[in-house]
């Protein structure tokens, strides 16, 4: 049984169920970002109230990195074998009660056992928000969409940063973890009414559930008075493939632009953005001017995710990945030599606007379009374990290249790889825009 799935889903034009469905997606991930970016400020009040020590706070960091590297790997099979549905829902319970639980963590080592349960569910979601939302929208709005779920997911940089600043000082570092918790615990249980992505369901051979689905769908759209045009013609399902595949042509190009992109972006997060801080107190610059001038940069991080939203399906992928790219770089030579204190933190701003252009369009955008709907979330989460690989090994080259060269020496390796990236991109990268997901698979 054929319920062509994939060209219904195209055919609907954007309604409250859609808009239903970006918000319960987005208000997940927003939290998962909230307990990612608030670590920073939590750590530095566990040291300061003597509860952890330096070597501790790194033994924190190390061990959420590690936990959503296993929480990028295991969803994509798990999301694959048992459903977007079921992965987004397990790891939103999964960082939801071990946030909880990290507010009630009677020592340090038990904070950072729990931190590690933590990573796992945000590395998950990251993985299964994006790829659930792709399966949803329609070709001619899927870029937008989907960079207006990353904006949600990086307006919690300075929402966390600002919670941190009012609430640590007045109430402790725990009750950030039970915002979260709370938080992720409140919106599992709204996301219980979310439908299972009929494409997948299809994929499968599940064409049951997916066709009551469908009609469920199309039912609540005509409601609202919209005489629904015929669904192109039916696209063959072929079996479920195993994990080789990304790994053999058509799709090899494919997934070594992901796994580069990913890397690239890693780095350009967690080598510069994160430390920011650092650099300016490396510049001279006082620790009060230093958490200012990050705070001043870091809302690039939403202006950046929203101009991804904007020129996603206008200008396209590839165009907006390159000059992202091409951007970073021209601030990125220019930043080392800013002195002025109005000149760096605005050559900074533009910087780390260019930097989350590409998160925003290969986290959530590029990277979920390129695989077939049996491979979607394998593939993904494949591209953000290879990607998260790099933070392991970022913080040391950071150090080496910040002792030995200063700030220019980091900004070096960022615009290097970022060459890297155009190239491939630019060679080796699909267009997706305005194109079916069903297309796009042959």
């Amino acid at each position: 049984m054929s319920v062509n799935a994939g060209a219904r889903l195209d055919r609907l034009p954007l309604s409250a169920f859609h808009r239903r469905i970006v918000t319960l997606i987005a208000i997940g991930m927003f939290f998962d970002g909230y307990d990612v970016y608030v670590a920073a400020t939590v750590l530095g009040a566990t040291l300061k109230s003597g509860f952890s020590t330096l070597a501790q706070n790194a033994q924190f960091v190390s061990v959420t990195f590690m936990g959503m590297m296993i929480g990028s790997f295991l969803t994509g099979f798990l999301g694959d074998r048992y459903g977007r549905r079921f992965t987004y829902q397990a790891n939103l319970m999964i960082f939801g009660l071990a946030s909880l639980a990290a507010a009630f963590a009677p020592n340090m080592p038990w904070l950072i056992a729990l931190r590690g349960v933590m990573g796992i569910g945000l590395g998950a979601e990251l993985v299964a928000g994006y790829a659930a939302l792709t399966e949803f929208l329609p070709p001619q709005a899927r870029g937008k969409w989907s960079g207006i779920l990353n904006a949600a997911v990086v307006t919690s940089l300075p929402v966390s940063a600002l919670a941190s600043t009012l609430l640590i000082p007045r109430i402790g570092w725990r009750i950030m973890f039970v915002i979260g918790g709370i938080g992720a615990l409140i919106v599992w249980y709204l996301r219980k009414a979310m439908p299972e992505s009929p494409r997948w369901l299809e994929s499968i051979g599940r064409a049951e559930e997916a066709e009551t689905i469908l009609l469920r769908i199309e039912i609540e759209v005509t409601r609202q008075g919209v005489v629904l045009p015929e669904p192109a013609p039916t696209t063959a399902v072929g079996p479920m493939r195993g994990v080789g595949t990304l790994f053999q042509p058509p799709l090899l190009s494919r997934t070594m632009v992901g796994f580069l992109t990913l890397i690239v972006e890693n780095t350009l997060i967690y080598g510069f953005v994160s430390w920011l801080p650092t650099f300016f107190v490396q510049q001279g610059l006082s620790i009060a001017t230093s958490f200012k001038f990050s705070f001043l940069m870091s809302m690039g991080a939403p202006v950046g995710a929203a101009i991804a939203a904007v020129s996603a399906d206008s200008l396209g992928r590839k165009p907006a990945i390159l000059g992202a790219s091409f951007s970073a770089i021209v601030f990125g030579g220019i930043y080392p030599f800013m002195r002025d204190p109005v000149l760096l933190p605005l050559v900074g701003f533009l910087l780390v606007v260019s930097i989350y252009v590409l998160v925003a369009m290969l986290f959530a955008i590029y990277i979920p379009e390129l695989f077939p709907t049996d491979l979607r979330m394998r593939a993904a989460g494949l591209c953000n374990t290879v990607g998260r690989t790099a933070t392991i090994f970022t913080p040391f080259l950071v150090v080496l290249l910040l002792r030995k060269y200063g700030v220019a020496g980091v900004t070096c390796l960022m615009i290097g790889m970022l060459i890297v990236q155009i190239v491939v991109v630019h060679f080796f990268g699909l267009e997706p825009r305005r194109r079916r997901l069903e297309e796009l698979e042959s």
